[in-house]
């Protein structure tokens, strides 16, 4: 079974932290960071925005990626949030081995 990190961006603090405290109460990550605020810019609507986001690393399994995309889906304010996977191809394997762990 693979690790990965799950990169995601949210509106606001608050709707960072439900987030992350939904699917790790659910064990669909292990552990997510909250790395605070990031300056976004990005075409949307048919215009260049600019907006103030906050960012998150996630660590789960490769197998949870669906299940996670899914309900953070259901769950954030974005018509489109920005969520992706990026496979963790090495580290501290007693590390790896506590995510495998703490997810279900």
């Amino acid at each position: 079974m693979s690790v990965v990190t799950i990169y995601v961006t949210a509106s606001t603090l608050d709707e960072a932290k439900n987030i992350a405290r939904t699917i790790v109460g659910e064990r669909l990550v292990a552990c997510a960071n909250i790395l605070g605020h990031v300056s976004s810019v990005f075409h949307w609507d048919g215009a260049v925005q600019e907006e103030t986001e906050v960012a998150m690393i996630l660590k789960t399994r490769r197998d949870l990626v669906r299940a996670v995309t899914e309900r953070i889906k259901e769950i954030h304010s974005y018509d489109c949030p920005c969520i992706t996977a990026h496979d963790v191809v090495d580290g501290h394997g007693e590390f790896l081995s506590w995510i495998l762990a703490e997810t279900v």
